[in-house]
This record gives structure tokens, C-alpha cells and sequence, in this order.
């Protein structure tokens, strides 16, 4: 449970509230989400083009065909970011533009089009961050059995390499998977996400063969990029609470960490699966897909842990109260949590977003952040996702004003500073997302943008929270109102 203490520690206010010299602020986007061309310049439909193509999937049958139409409009995009003076731009290649069969040579037209954003970030003083994976997987790899099978691994570091041949001499920070948490068990488990199979067996084979993914890309991306540049991976971290201070409560908390954060952590960072794990999931798989070898080729030296966080995680054991499922990652008949029948999922307290069950808690991103610096001492941290949705629109005048946004972001940005005062090393905060954009399952339902997008029309139109954040990034400071 969140204690008084916990809560006065991550929202008192601070005198000065100052970041560390070199913080770097940015936005964060993802390939599918924005770029909409999916059948121009040879690319090919990924998993999620056929998922939101299947009936039922995608609120209101939406899709990113579309979506904010960045790829013919990146260029006034640039110039957004530029005029809200940020100082780095994280986004994702898309793997079927760049590749377009999942294997082979790279398609020149994807990669020109990346060639041309990086130049444009780098002319503006915006720092290119690219992420190699989010979620946007070449159709053609998943009908060949997708994340559950080792090949798809062994195409994922092919295709870094590709990436890196291409941009390595321009992008000095590099990320592997975003959230392979729901590569896996959202689109494996439960079916909420793309492809949409609901197996737990198949869910843990993608975990695995998602981090072993990871391993090899980096090995992939070390021999091509230079020394300086570096190499992460963000993880949607799941802060995780138990509903009592009962054993049965802690034991909980203790299970869906295991399959939340430390099934990533463990092998990326330690070079083992926990025990834990390995034992709770023994009645579904005895993980003989972990080859010899597998572990010292996911456990490769990094430069940076991404952390992306919304809102905390209540459980408890099962008891007739709370639901076995429904924990805000979307409604299933199947849980994304394997061998974790014995947990029940709660609403946390507090003030919720427009997501379903996210509760607004800033202490959970404070401990969190305190947690991953005494756990990996050494490693430093960056914010790659952090935001809110809101019911936005533009009034009579053209103006969006957002205050819950505003009134989010600084009380999370309070506890990044807070977490930084007291020892936690971060080095940077993406803001998710620097467009309002195609929300997953949630369609054009949800908007996460800092700036609003009108959709029939395209237009762009910064919000009241663009602007806040913008003076934030410009002084490196956190005003107290």
C-alpha cells in the first residue's frame, strides 16, 4: 500500500526543482501509430495491419492506414518539436517498411525515408532516438509462427543490422524492443494485442524469444554503430502493489512481478530467469526452449534502462473480490497472465484517466525509479514513456486546453525529480506522445498527444500542455504552478 510518508516524499514541492545539467526531454512516437502509408514505397502489412483488419478488434473498426499521415507530413512534425525546443525525438522504424518479408535485403525506399527524418532532427538540433521493435512485426514472420518461434529472433537481429548499416553513422542512441511485455503476453495471452492468440504457453515462448531478440540485436547493432553511441531496452514496467500486507497479498505481488518485469530483467540484466518464475510457470512449460548459450546471448552490456510507466498495479490473491483479468491491458476471456489464476487485479485508488482502471499515481513511478537504481546500481535510467490520455478537442477559437495533462505531468515530473534528489540516476524523460495518434485496440478513441490532431483534416494544433512542457524543456525546471 502507498504510505503518507511515500506520497509526501514523491509530491512535496521543491524549491528549485531543477533537473541535472544534460537532462535530455523529448517526445516519443511508434511507426504504426503515426505514420499511416502502409501499402507505399513496398511496404508490407505487419500484425497489426491484419489485426485491425479483423472485425471486432479495433474500436470502431479503426486502423493506422492513416493514422496522422507522418509519413508525408514528418517534415511540419520536425518543425513542431523544434518550435517546443526539445532536445531529442525518440520514434520506431517499422520493420515491414525496412524489410519488407521479415528477411532479405532492406527495401531502400523505407530505409530513404528514415535517412531523410534523421537529417531533419539532426539539422534542427533534435536528437535522433531510434527504437528497432514496437510491436509492428512483418505478417509474414507471425505466419511463420512469430515470437514463439527462435527464427523470428534470428530475423530480428538480421534486420538491426540492416538499420544500423544505414543510420548508425547519424543515431547515437538505439533501442531494441518497446515493451515486449505486450509484444508477449497481450498479443500472445490474452489477444488483446495484435496478433490476437490466446495461448500461455506460446506467450512464454515469445518472452523468450523476445529477450534472446534483444541479445542479438545489440550484438548486431555493437559491431556496426560507433563506441559512443548507445544501446537500451524500455520496459513497461509494472509497479506492483499488494492489496493488504498479508503473506498471501505479498506472494502475489510477488508472482506478477515475476511475469511483468522480472521475466525481461532477469536474463537481460542478471543473465538468469528467476527461480521464482521458472517454478510458478513449471505446470505449463519446462522451458526447454532456452538453448545452451541463450542466457550469455540475452545478457549483453547496456547503456541505458528505458522505463515507461502509466500507473501502479494493485493485486491480491484471489478471494472472490477484483477480477482475474481485467488490469487495464484491455478486456479478454483470457488472462496475459500465465500460471497467475490465484491473483485477483484491483483498482487502485484515486483519480483514473480516460484508460480504463489506470489510476493517476505519481508515487508509483517514484518508487519504481528507486527500486530499478538499488536493483541495478551503475545502470542509468531514462523515461522513454510517460503521459496521459484525455478527452480533448479544440474550442471555438481553435485552442486545446488540456489542464489534466498538465496537472499529470507535473506531478510525474515531480517524482522524477524527487527520485533524482535521492540518488535515482535519470538521464532523460520522452513524453508519450507528441501526437494524438492510433491508440492500439483503443482506435482514434484515446488521446495521448501533446499535440491535437484534427483527423479528417490532418492539421496539427499544439495543446496547452505542448506549450507547459515545452517551458519545462526550455529551463530544465519544474514550475510549482
Amino acid at each position: 500500500m502507498v504510505t503518507a510518508a511515500q506520497q509526501q516524499t514523491a509530491s512535496a514541492p521543491d524549491a528549485s526543482r531543477t533537473f541535472p545539467e544534460g537532462f535530455l526531454w523529448g517526445f516519443s512516437t511508434a511507426a504504426y501509430q503515426i505514420e499511416g502509408a502502409v501499402a507505399e514505397d513496398g511496404r508490407t502489412p505487419s500484425i497489426w495491419d491484419t489485426y485491425a483488419r479483423t472485425p471486432g478488434r479495433v474500436r470502431n473498426g479503426d486502423s493506422g492506414d492513416i493514422a496522422t499521415d507522418h509519413y508525408h507530413r514528418w517534415r511540419e512534425d520536425v518543425a513542431l518539436m523544434a518550435d517546443l525546443g526539445v532536445g531529442a525525438y525518440r520514434f520506431s522504424l517499422a520493420w515491414p517498411r525496412i524489410q519488407p518479408t521479415g528477411r532479405g535485403p532492406a527495401a531502400q525506399k523505407g530505409l530513404d525515408f528514415y535517412r531523410r527524418l534523421v537529417d531533419e532532427l539532426l539539422e534542427k538540433n533534435i536528437q535522433p532516438v531510434v527504437t528497432l521493435y514496437h510491436w509492428d512485426l512483418p505478417q509474414e514472420l507471425e505466419d511463420a509462427g512469430g515470437w514463439p518461434e527462435r527464427a523470428t529472433a534470428e530475423r530480428f537481429a538480421e534486420y538491426a543490422a540492416l538499420a544500423a548499416d544505414a543510420l548508425g553513422d547519424r543515431v547515437k542512441t538505439w533501442t531494441t524492443l518497446n515493451e515486449p511485455w505486450c509484444s508477449a503476453f497481450l498479443g500472445y495471452g490474452s489477444g488483446v494485442h495484435a496478433p490476437g492468440r490466446t495461448d500461455p504457453v506460446a506467450a512464454l515462448r515469445a518472452a523468450h524469444h523476445l529477450n534472446l531478440a534483444h541479445g542479438l540485436a545489440v550484438q548486431a547493432l555493437r559491431d556496426r554503430i560507433p563506441a559512443d553511441a548507445r544501446c537500451l531496452v524500455s520496459l513497461n514496467f509494472h509497479q506492483v502493489r499488494p492489496l493488504t500486507g498479508s503473506d498471501a497479498d505479498a506472494d502475489a505481488a510477488r508472482r506478477i512481478d515475476a511475469l511483468a518485469n522480472r521475466v525481461f530483467t532477469g536474463p537481460m540484466l542478471r543473465g538468469a530467469y528467476p527461480e521464482d518464475l521458472l517454478k510458478d510457470t513449471a505446470a505449463l512449460t519446462d522451458w526447454s526452449y532456452v538453448r545452451d548459450g541463450d542466457l550469455a546471448l540475452i545478457h549483453q552490456p547496456l547503456d541505458l534502462l528505458g522505463v515507461n510507466y502509466y500507473t501502479p498495479t494493485l493485486v491480491s490473491r484471489a478471494d472472490g473480490s477484483g477480477s482475474h483479468s481485467s488490469d487495464g491491458h484491455g478486456n479478454s476471456a483470457h488472462s496475459p497472465w500465465p500460471a497467475a489464476d490465484e491473483v485477483a487485479f484491483h483498482q487502485p485508488p484515486g483519480d483514473t484517466t480516460p484508460m480504463k482502471g489506470w489510476a493517476v499515481d505519481p508515487t508509483g513511478l517514484y518508487d519504481l525509479l528507486r527500486r530499478l537504481a538499488s536493483d541495478f546500481p551503475g545502470l542509468p535510467l531514462a523515461i522513454t514513456e510517460n503521459g496521459t490520455a484525455c478527452d480533448d478537442y479544440a474550442d471555438p477559437s481553435g485552442q486545446v486546453n488540456d489542464p489534466a495533462r498538465i496537472a499529470y505531468l507535473r506531478g510525474h515530473l515531480a517524482a522524477v525529480h524527487q527520485a533524482v534528489a535521492d540518488g535515482a540516476d535519470v538521464r532523460g524523460y520522452f513524453l508519450w506522445s507528441l501526437l494524438d495518434n492510433f491508440e492500439w485496440g483503443h482506435g482514434y478513441g484515446k488521446r495521448f498527444g501533446a499535440v491535437y490532431v484534427d483527423y479528417p483534416t490532418g492539421t496539427r494544433i499544439p495543446k496547452a500542455s505542448a506549450r507547459w512542457y515545452s517551458e519545462v524543456a526550455r529551463t530544465g525546471t519544474l514550475p510549482d504552478d
